[in-house]
């Protein structure tokens, strides 16, 4: 009876070992990152002569619910970075002439951010700071006049272009843990590799992020015209004055009155 009793309790002590987990099984699913699933609609736009904008459409899962009490989400898309003059204009016996001028360097030729809730309510200032999550804690480099008043003119020229896109757009929330943001892009938007970061917030910090990379390249006839602006810009200047002329002996002749 004995030897009858064994065969079983040991298949049971086996079964037990496989269902439980090992220390190390058990420390590897406690320090596992928090789960971010991101992607983009496209990842490459197109800018043609007849461009006249587009949306960048990010969206993704997570591991845990969507909400205040939950995690949160924010979406950071920037453009290649380019040099920027902000000049002041004078009056001078009522004339408008070029005063003093700040260069500013490293300036993101687009900046966009979308996010579940405000961000303040998500991130303490420290946190945010460190992220640059506000267009006054961007990087700038400036050069020449020191004045602040040419960074907040840079601010107002960008955000008036629609380049800058400094008011917190929300991100829709589909079943509690589907998301999606839609950025929009202006018809002046510079070509280049732009860089769309997602991240995760939980108990108001970073947990989880990833980046990816988005296209906007010249096509066509738009991409043809540009090489020679920027290659030739001698040749493109005189091709510029002929093609005006050449337009404006045409109008003369069509309206012509006898």
């Amino acid at each position: 009876m004995r030897r009858g009793l064994v065969l079983p309790l040991l298949l049971l002590a086996f079964l037990a070992l496989l269902g439980t987990p090992s220390a190390a099984q058990a420390q590897a699913t406690a320090v596992a990152p928090p789960s971010l699933a991101v992607e983009l609609s496209t990842r490459r736009i197109e800018v043609t002569t007849a461009f006249s904008g587009a949306e960048i459409l990010v969206f993704g899962a997570t591991e845990r619910l969507i909400g205040p009490l939950g995690d949160e989400v924010l979406v950071l898309v920037t453009g290649p970075e380019t040099a920027m003059i902000v000049r002041e204009k004078t009056n001078v016996l009522g004339f408008w002439i070029n005063g003093e001028a700040a260069r500013f360097n490293r300036v993101p030729s687009y900046w966009a951010l979308a996010s579940t809730r405000p961000v303040p309510a998500m991130l303490d200032r420290v946190e945010r700071a460190d992220l640059r999550l506000a267009l006054d804690q961007l990087p700038l480099v400036q050069l020449g006049s020191q004045g602040r008043e040419f960074r907040e003119a840079l601010a107002g020229l960008q955000q008036e272009a629609g380049l800058w896109v400094d008011r917190e757009r929300p991100i829709e929330v589909s079943g509690g843990r589907l998301f999606h943001a839609r950025l929009p892009l202006p018809a002046t938007v510079a070509h280049g590799i732009y860089q769309v970061q997602v991240m995760l917030v939980r108990d108001r910090r970073v947990v989880a992020r990833q980046e990816l990379r988005l296209d906007v390249v010249r096509t066509g006839s738009a991409a043809w015209i540009a090489d020679i602006a920027r290659n030739q810009p001698v040749l493109y200047g005189i091709a510029c004055i002929v093609m005006a002329g050449l337009a404006g002996w045409f109008g003369s002749v069509v309206f012509r009155r006898n």
